[in-house]
């Protein structure tokens, strides 16, 4: 389970929600426009940022965009 690690890990890059318009998940609760979070992993199609809950959570990289 590695991705208990990953709230410590380093910090890869940061980037910037840019929309929370989900087609079928909702996203607007945990994530806010606008706003910079921290990469903590990231695959070919999620980043892994700690979300407004304070969670780690994998979200879809069009969501966002590279500060």
């Amino acid at each position: 389970m590695i991705e208990k690690t990953w709230r410590n890990a380093k910090t890869i890059k940061k980037i910037q929600c840019v929309h929370t318009n989900a087609k079928k998940y909702m996203v607007d609760n945990v994530l806010t426009k606008g706003k910079i979070y921290e990469v903590k992993n990231e695959t070919e199609e999620f980043y892994f940022i700690i979300d407004n809950t304070g969670r780690i959570g994998g979200y879809y990289k069009d969501y966002f965009q590279e500060v």
